[in-house]
Order: structure tokens, then sequence, then C-alpha cells
């Protein structure tokens, strides 16, 4: 994705302008940023302050301490945007203010450690003015660097700076294209942006739901965490050494089979790891995979449909691009959660029994198993009623002939167990027919689902709903 501009001409393009005036702050990975507009030329037009406060007591006592101990985090990177643009409108506001759009940059990066031991991640943000004297604006990311050496994650600092940059100031009416342009000169080979934040007066109609999703959908980030109320969370600092539990649906719409799915994979994944159920956290997990099988291209209305519907049960709600589950698990191997339960519906846990799923693997199918089928994970099957009336579960399951050894060991061995005390009063129940009901305006489609979401869909007329002028007819 590389826009027609090098990295020093939109440096110097900056630099040039004469309007845009502010403060260069980064903590961690070198001075990357500054450096790039220093080298393009002109810097004086454009930079006030370069700081960088590598020792741990300067940085406190400049920014103030954190209370987690922690300094790569989203609290440190918002006390140092606040500190140096105070900074800029006490000291320069007189006599620069009438005239410039004031600006302040600031990261905090860990970059890869000499024993290579580190996560390196890093956050960066900009607050800005978008004409002199107005109210500020400001953009926030949270960044993976993936390059295999130090020296080469300083540089995709570096780059990223600049396209973050230029961006918020030729680019800020025009949010997709402000994403797009931010992996200009980098590939996702070498850097993933998983969190994006627009906030203040340039970006009031940007909705930060849609701009996570757009990161997803364009291969920028494997996965997006949304909380209880809708909000777009990190999901390093929400779910670090956290035990989890993950269910797996497609959620058009939640059912009451959805709401039991969660409920009773809770009591039972908090039994197995003797922990409480309010010690656990459950996540409602939607593949894009998912979203594009069943709604064609993820339309945002549909996505925001989901998440709204989820979130008004009180779910943590995440979307991926893991169709495969090994990678569902490796994701969540990274964020050191010590136990993972993953709930699936027996036409899901089919399909982990599929060769063409493994195609690409290295290793093949066997090497994928031993990723999904951790020490630390469980595989829990809900169990599905037939129109005939017959009852699925891993009882009855049939698994290819090839695979019949390997279903029996994780049965043996409690890798896979049957979800205990599901409703079987409501194992009619199929998303797909609630949906058609919706659809056609059919009635009894309202006791199928959780109260809360009947209300949401009526109300907003979400899945197609045909809703009508004045009251709905009954």
């Amino acid at each position: 994705m590389l826009d027609s501009l090098s990295l020093r001409q939109k440096a110097l393009k900056i630099n040039l302008a004469k309007r845009f005036y502010g403060t260069f702050a980064e903590i961690g990975a070198g001075q990357e940023v500054a450096r790039y507009f220093f080298q393009a030329g002109g810097a004086s037009g454009s930079i006030a302050k370069t700081i960088s406060a590598y020792d741990m007591t300067f940085s406190d006592s400049i920014y103030g301490k954190e209370t987690t101990g922690r300094y790569v985090c989203e609290s440190r990177l918002l006390k140092m945007l606040d500190k140096e643009f105070l900074l800029l409108q006490e000291r320069l506001g007189d006599s620069r203010g009438k005239d410039h759009q004031f600006f302040a940059f600031s990261n905090t990066v860990s970059a890869l450690n000499y024993s290579r031991t580190n996560e390196s991640h890093g956050w960066m943000g900009v607050r800005f003015q978008h004409a002199p004297q107005s109210e500020i604006s400001e953009v926030v990311i949270h960044v993976r660097m993936l390059d295999p050496q130090n020296v080469l994650q300083q540089d995709a600092i570096g780059i990223i700076g600049v396209n973050l940059m230029y961006a918020c100031f030729f680019l800020q009416h025009n949010p997709e294209a402000f994403i797009n342009s931010l992996m200009d000169h980098l590939d996702s080979s070498r850097i993933e942006i998983d969190f994006i934040r627009f906030g203040g007066k340039v970006f009031e109609a940007v909705d930060n739901r849609l701009m996570n999703l757009h990161l997803l959908k364009q291969g920028m980030t494997h996965a997006i965490l949304f909380d209880e109320k809708g909000h777009v969370v990190l999901s390093a600092d929400h779910l670090y050494k956290k035990d989890v539990l993950v269910v797996r649906g497609s959620f058009r719409p939640p059912t009451l089979v959805s709401f039991d799915m969660i409920k009773a994979g809770l009591q039972h994944f908090s039994a197995d790891i003797k922990k409480e159920p309010s010690e656990v956290v459950a996540i409602s997990e939607i593949t894009i995979a998912t979203l594009k099988a069943e709604a064609g291209d993820v339309t945002n209305e549909d996505f925001l449909a989901r998440v709204d519907l989820l979130c008004a049960l009180g779910q943590k709600t995440l979307i991926t691009n893991y169709p495969q589950y090994y990678k569902l698990a490796n994701y969540f191997s990274r964020l050191n959660v010590p136990n993972l339960g993953l709930e699936l519906g027996i036409y899901n846990f089919q399909q982990v029994f599929t060769d063409s799923e493994y195609s690409n693997v290295e290793g093949g199918i066997l090497s994928a198993f031993g990723q999904l089928f951790r020490d630390n994970v469980r595989v829990y099957i809900y169990p599905y009623k037939s129109e005939k009336g017959d009852v699925e579960s891993l009882d009855n399951l049939k698994v290819p002939e090839n695979f019949h050894h390997v279903f029996e060991y994780l049965k043996e061995n409690r890798k896979v167990l049957d979800v205990a005390k599901p409703n079987r009063e409501i194992l009619h129940i199929y998303s797909s027919k609630v949906l058609q009901m919706i659809v056609k305006n059919e009635s009894g489609w309202e006791q199928m689902v959780p109260p809360s979401v009947a209300k949401t869909i009526n109300e907003k007329c979400l899945f197609g709903h045909p809703c009508f002028i004045g009251r709905k007819n009954s």
C-alpha cells in the first residue's frame, strides 16, 4: 500500500507548510519519528521541541508515575500528550497560537530486547488542532512490531509515525484513507495495528467500532475486542493472564440457545479449572469468514447489529480472521491465558476434522492439532437437535474414519467434552430459522431470543426486519 509520496516528502510537506508547529516526545526505540523530520529539512518550521525520557526516574518526574508500574501503556501515552500539548499552549500560545496549528506527537515503545524475550509493541498518538486556536482532535494507535531485529523495529516505528502525522494533517476527513495510509512503505509482516481511536472535534462523526473493523478487513490486525459497553479495547490489556471461555457462533441473531451456550459453558469450564464463574472472562467470538459467508461483504449495519445485541446480553465480543481453531488458540497463547475454553456447536466441531483446513499448515493436521489441544485448552461441544428430533453429541458424533482414533484419544483424555447441563428444552431453536421469521415478520420469533435482543431488533429494524411506521403489527 504505497503512497505516491515518499517518507521524506511527507515529512518535508509538513515542515514547509509553516502552519503546523509542535513537540515530539518519544520513550523507547529511539527518536525515530523526529529523526525523519530533521533529516527531511526545514524542521525549524514545524518542531518546537523533541524529548526522549529513557530513564524511568526522569520519565516519572516529567509525566508522573504509573500505578501499574508499566511504561508502555495507553495511560502513559495520554499523560505525555496532555503534558506536551499544554506546554505548547502555555509557552507559545501568545506568540504563535494565532497563525499555527499546534500538535503533540508522542509514543512509548518497547522494541525487541537483547535476549529476545519481550513483547515488541508500542502506543503512539497525535493531539492536534485542525486550525489555529481550534478545539483539539486526537488519534491513538497501538502497534505490534514483528521484525526479527531491534534496528528494523525502530525503523518501522519511524515509518508509521511519519504516516500517522501526515494522515492527521492531510487525510483527517477520510478516515478509511487515513487508516490505509498508516501502512505506506510497510507491510503486515513488519507491523500490526491492532487498535485505533479517533477523538475530538474533527472526528465527531467517526464510529471507532467501524474504524477498528476496517483494520481487520484490511489485514492490519487479526482480532478486535469489544467490551460489554461496545467500546473497542486492547485484548493484550483486558485478557492478559486471565482465564477465558470463547463461544464461537454467528449470533445472527443471538438466540436463547446462544445465551445458554454462554451460561452452561461458563459453569462447566469454571468448575473444571476450579474457579468461580466471575473469575472467568466469557467472550462471544465471530469470524470475518462467518460474517462474509452469511451477509456477503461485511456490511457496517450487520456488523454493528451483532455487536450491539451481544453487548445487550452483557457480553464481550471478539471479531477475528481466524477460521481455524488452532489459530485462535495460538492467539490466546500469546496473551498468556492460563486456561482457555473453546465452546463450539456440533457442526463447527466437525470442521476440525477436515483435511482441507490444514493444507497450508507446516506439519499438517497433526501440527495444527498439537497447537489447538494444548495442555491448558479444553474444547466443549454444545448438542444439536435435528428437525427430526435426534440429538447429536459426542456420543453419536460421526467423524471421518481416518480421524476415528484421534477423536477417541481426545475424548478419553478429556480434551473434548460435552457441555454439562445444556437446556434441552430450547435445542429446537436455530439462528437461521429465527432470521427467516424476522425477515418475513412471522410471529413467535421474539420468544426464541432473549427479551433485550427482541426489543433491540424491533426498535432498530435489524437483520432485514420489515419495520412499520408506528406500532409493529401483532
